[in-house]
């Protein structure tokens, strides 16, 4: 097998681990978000920390200062996306939320155009329109409902990932990925830490939060890390949208959570706006697009 489909495999591996996260926070008895994410962030950090040490044969602690400013940047914001993400599932529906997470790249791009006067193409403006339009019928069904504060709270981590690109690439930070991921872990763990107490967790639920972190969180970054050595910026991007796809199918099919009829126009819009622009973006010749992967190999 070639390293370019393996590389594929690998990423959508990935996708498969992030999409797994509706399924096994709708599966268990702990539903207070504070909690579950505390647990999820703390097996992750133990789980990378473990990988860390295994690697660099102990030298974790010269591989997450070796980050610098832009990598304590990137983890406090990661914290706040791990935070948001969990508290918007607790509010609305899983594909609510994925779907609005889904515009990161899109966010990107408006605060690299705002802040750093970088370039973006007209077909991005397009797709963005498209995309906005997709989130407000999903917004304004929810109105009146708690879900509306879910869909809101699920828009901090869009927002939350453009500001990370767009410091880290003023900062010129050179990010490494999985140091800076076990950082974020233990800055979300500890933020959450005093919301969560006292534990309400049961053993039965003990494995899925143990696969929320080690799995769902950090086998995903580990997939992609590896997944991006070989794929282009660009193929990284579109091939994450597959994890909004698998997240609200497995949901539905396993826990059955009927996402509404708005919110499957409105996602299906938000997806079909994001592979147009990247499929067609890989055609033309130009700069690097901001995707998930920039966060591993900015400067």
């Amino acid at each position: 097998m070639g390293a370019h489909r393996r590389g594929i495999l690998l990423m959508i591996g990935a996708t498969f681990c992030w999409g797994s996260a509706g399924v096994l926070v709708r599966s268990q008895g702990v539903t207070d978000p504070w909690e579950i994410t505390f647990w999820r962030s703390f097996f992750m950090a133990i789980f990378l920390f473990g990988v860390l040490a295994v690697q660099y044969r102990g030298n974790v602690w010269h591989r997450i200062t070796a980050t610098g400013v832009g990598g304590l940047v990137s983890a406090c914001l990661w914290s706040v996306m791990y935070v948001c993400f969990i508290v918007a599932l607790s509010r609305t529906t899983v594909a609510n939320t994925l779907v609005v997470c889904s515009i990161s790249p899109f966010m990107a791009a408006l605060f690299g155009r705002i802040f750093l006067g970088e370039r973006v193409p007209v077909r991005t403006w397009v797709a963005m329109a498209a995309a906005i339009a997709g989130i407000v019928l999903m917004f304004v069904e929810s109105l009146g409902t708690e879900g509306a504060s879910g869909t809101l709270i699920a828009l901090v981590i869009p927002v939350a990932f453009g500001v990370n690109v767009v410091l880290n690439r003023k900062m010129h930070a050179a990010v490494d990925m999985v140091p800076t991921v076990l950082v974020s872990g233990v800055i979300s763990a500890a933020l959450v830490l005093p919301f969560a107490l006292p534990f309400d967790v049961r053993g039965a639920d003990l494995p899925n939060l143990v696969a929320l972190g080690v799995v769902q969180l950090g086998v995903g970054c580990m997939l992609m890390v590896v997944a991006a050595r070989v794929l282009s910026a660009a193929e990284i991007g579109l091939l994450a949208e597959l994890e909004t796809v698998i997240g609200v199918a497995s949901t539905w099919f396993f826990v059955g959570e009927v996402p509404s009829r708005m919110a499957l126009i409105g996602g299906t819009v938000v997806i079909a706006a994001l592979a147009i622009n990247t499929l067609v973006g890989m055609r033309a010749p130009r700069a690097t697009p901001i995707t998930a992967r920039s966060l591993s190999d900015l400067g």
